[in-house]
């Protein structure tokens, strides 16, 4: 079978990931770990993507460019971005 195959072995260490998502603990340290569903796992791993975003640079024209362009569809009658 193809596990005990060179090519497989070479690479099991590194062409595989965890997922971000699930947790392949057993159910008991899933529960001694304060049993942390999808949803909050889910929520707190993009609250984190978040505070650690560093917005790409951008040429101050350009975001001028950009924030004429809101302004214009704004006066437009188009929603607000600013909630």
């Amino acid at each position: 079978h193809f596990f005990g195959t060179q090519h497989t072995l070479a690479r099991y260490e590194t062409a595989f990931y965890a997922p971000l998502l699930s947790d392949w603990s057993n159910f008991e340290t899933w529960t001694e770990n304060g049993s942390v569903d999808a949803t909050r796992r889910a929520n707190r791993i993009a609250r984190a993507a978040l505070a650690d975003f560093t917005p790409p640079p951008l040429d101050q024209s350009l975001l001028e460019e950009i924030d004429a362009f809101i302004e214009q569809r704004t006066q437009a009658g188009g929603a607000s971005l600013s909630a």
